[in-house]
């Protein structure tokens, strides 16, 4: 089920409490800032509408300034907030992107994707997007390919599947459960990342995340 989204006056509580759901243990790597005015990101929306970062809108206030429209311009950074979310609920880094010591082999070997830590827990759509495969193979166990735009997003080593091809997702919203299936040496969420199906690195959506969350929080 779709995590509620909160009431203006549930995040201003949320704001005031300085806490948040989701978290970046201090142990990950350092975020790169992303510019606002770079174009890396299609957000599909549920109704199949794709917006890029540049057709976000103008959040300014306006020079005339009323109650209604700093009501509106707050809305506007909260519901920008909700429009993106980490894929757990806590963030620690395991294996990063690219070269590694392959933890079967003890070679040197390319690791296409990112490792984060996780037990058994619930993950989620990072944005609004479409499951356009579920399966399960020798290389990534059980796994869900969800499509943001040009850009994939690959959850492997799942226990469990909770969505089905063709599902319109939204932020937040629970799609399986961490896992150790395939070839893994312990329970974790494995992200892979790809751009017109070339593999880069994860750490720049989560970046994105973290710039846009920080920056909504800021404009509040």
């Amino acid at each position: 089920m779709i995590r509620k989204y909160f009431s203006l006056m549930t995040f201003a509580l949320l704001l005031s409490a300085n806490s948040s759901a989701k978290g970046i243990d201090n142990n990950t790597s350092i975020f790169h800032t992303l510019k606002q005015k770079q174009s890396l990101y299609l957000i599909e929306r549920v109704e199949n509408k794709i917006d890029t970062l540049e057709n976000l809108g103008d959040l300014s206030i306006p020079e005339k300034v009323t109650p209604d429209t700093v009501q509106d311009n707050r809305q506007e950074w909260i519901d920008r907030y909700l429009s993106v979310s980490y894929p757990l609920n806590k963030i620690k880094i395991t294996s990063q992107f690219g070269n590694r010591k392959d933890p079967f082999t003890g070679k040197k070997a390319n690791h296409g994707g990112l490792d984060l830590r996780a037990k058994f827990e619930e993950v989620y759509a990072m944005m609004y997007g479409q499951v356009i495969k579920v399966g399960s193979d020798k290389r990534s166990g059980h796994y869900i390919t969800i499509r943001h735009g040009e850009y994939t997003v690959s959850y492997c080593h799942l226990s469990e599947i909770l969505v089905k091809k063709g599902q319109v997702l939204a932020p937040g919203e629970p799609v399986a459960i961490s896992g150790n299936t395939g070839p893994s040496t312990a329970p974790h969420l494995h992200i892979t990342l790809k751009y017109k199906r070339k593999r880069i690195n994860p750490m720049i959506l989560l970046d994105y995340i973290h710039q846009t969350q920080q920056e909504s929080i800021k404009n509040l």
